[in-house]
């Protein structure tokens, strides 16, 4: 299986995001803060195939799960600049 090490640029890109800072930033202070209760797949700013595939990182645990963690602490953040 390959165990290949991403970034969080490259999350954003397999999202189909902006990927550079100023995107990653605006993308996080504009869904911050996220509810506790809320899974990140399951937040609803996400389309199908997003959530599909943070879905199946988490599921699968698949080398993108933690920078899925990483992009959920992200989101909770109150007052983050």
């Amino acid at each position: 299986m390959d165990k290949s090490v991403h970034n969080f640029h490259e999350l954003f890109a397999q999202l189909g995001l902006p990927n550079d800072n100023a995107g990653i930033e605006h993308f996080i202070k504009s869904h911050s803060p996220m509810a506790e209760n809320i899974k990140l797949p399951d937040a609803p700013f996400w389309s199908p195939a997003q959530a599909d595939f943070l879905r199946d990182a988490c599921l699968e645990d698949a080398d993108w799960a933690m920078l899925a963690d990483q992009l959920s602490l992200a989101l909770r953040r109150t007052g983050s600049s």
